[in-house]
């Protein structure tokens, strides 16, 4: 395998992955190309080292186990910086000049959202995404269908948040965001859940992001006079507001977002200052496959899987890669169709790895069904293109993020019945 870099148009840099496969090198569309596009800079990308080496996992396993249609795979992955132009332009360089069948992304759903209606639906291209959660992108019908998710909507985040702050007693709570699609869209589920369940919010103040200060929206935050924060945005500035609101004698109970769950955002603050801090993340059940992956990702990266976008970027990569072999062509109608067939309910169960990746080529080959089972867990997309799963609480102590407890999906499906009826 070799990496090969290049610097891509708004300074966004690229990355590509070839993997040599013999004489199928040879054969007409070889090699195929399948683009990513993630914050490889910018606000999220603490979080984004482990995402994009799960891609680089799964891609690797995807070419030792027979690649896509008898040929290898080429991932081109470009930085969208957690900038929506920057994002739009990465997604028009790799449709529009590379040309690639299908790609992965990206984490912001602020940066999502434009590439959606810029690109992947007026061109049919099929996009995987492992982290960006709005939930209108599957509900308003701007994606054409084309776009899937291998991670639970915000409403799951928010319903589970609402229901920890609950149980925690939070009262008079301020919630500081961050202004786009994920921010408004969380905010909107938690307010929603909170009125249910006995929380109440204080003042609701949103953040623009990249910012060197954020004292004025936790000045304004702060003079509700609030009990507790809600804290819903990305690591590096999440860093900045705490800080901030601590110095200015914000109280210490704060619930925090999935992406805050990085060790870069509990030293950036000072584990000594967010021991009481708790949040709340997407949870993978257990089971082998979910271990097999964990093994292949700690003895390649020599280090944790742990964190978040980790398992849910190898699963979109996955199930791109079984889809475009099940598809009866590479265009995008036909991967879009075929997305959905990589968890049957009749099918032959596969996972995670080489191995399995190879039996479920061979099965697709012999006309039979699939059922993948991945690192998270079944795989399985509903009318919308999006998932269910169990939730988790995560805590931080002695400077070391851990899981408080985990809420099953029999737990979350009770929990939006009692908030929605």
């Amino acid at each position: 395998m070799k990496f090969i870099r290049t610097l891509a148009r708004g300074a966004a840099i690229g990355a590509a992955l070839l993997w040599a496969a013999g004489a199928a090198q040879a054969q007409a569309g070889c090699p195929v190309k399948v683009g990513g596009i993630l914050p490889l800079t910018g606000s999220m990308a603490p979080i984004t080292k482990k995402i994009s080496q799960a891609a680089e996992l799964a891609f690797e396993h995807i070419n030792a186990g027979g690649g896509i249609k008898g040929c290898p795979v080429q991932f081109i992955l470009r930085d969208d910086q957690g900038q929506p132009t920057v994002g739009v332009d990465a997604a028009k360089y790799l449709v529009e000049v590379v040309k690639v069948a299908a790609f992965t992304g990206t984490i912001s759903s602020g940066v999502t959202g434009p590439i959606i209606s810029a690109v992947t639906a007026p061109s049919k291209v099929v996009q995987v995404t492992c982290c960006s959660t709005a939930s209108p992108f599957t509900l308003d019908g701007r994606s054409g269908g084309y776009f899937f998710r291998t991670i639970p909507t915000s409403k799951t985040q928010a319903f589970a948040t609402a229901s920890e702050t609950a149980r925690r007693g939070f009262k008079k709570t301020a919630v500081i965001y961050v202004n786009t699609d994920f921010g408004k869209d969380m905010l909107g589920f938690y307010r929603t859940a909170a009125g249910k369940l006995g929380g109440d919010i204080a003042v609701e103040v949103p953040y623009n992001d990249n910012q060197p200060s954020y004292r004025a929206e936790v000045t304004r935050a702060l003079a509700a006079k609030p009990e507790s924060l809600l804290l819903i945005g990305f690591p590096k500035d999440a860093v900045t507001i705490v800080r901030e609101w601590l110095s200015l004698g914000g109280p210490k109970r704060v619930a925090l977002n999935n992406s805050m769950r990085t060790l870069d955002f509990v030293n950036g603050v000072g584990a000594q200052f967010v021991e009481d801090f708790f949040g709340m993340d997407n949870a993978q059940v257990a089971g082998p496959h979910v271990d097999a992956f964990n093994k292949a990702f700690e003895e390649k990266f020599k280090t944790d899987s742990k964190g978040p976008g980790v398992h849910t970027q190898y699963d979109a990569v996955m199930v791109l890669g079984l889809a475009m072999n099940i598809a009866k062509d590479l265009t995008g109608p036909s991967i879009r169709e075929a997305i959905r067939q990589v968890h049957a309910a009749n099918g032959t169960a596969v996972g995670t790895g080489p191995a399995e990746f190879k039996k479920a080529v061979e099965l697709i080959k012999a006309g039979k069904p699939i059922k993948y089972n991945g690192a998270t867990g079944p795989v399985e997309f509903d009318a919308n293109g999006d998932v269910t799963g169990p939730a988790l609480v995560w805590k931080i102590t002695g400077g070391k993020i851990e899981t408080d407890r985990v809420i099953s999906i029999e737990e979350m499906q009770q929990l939006g019945r009692r908030v929605e009826r």
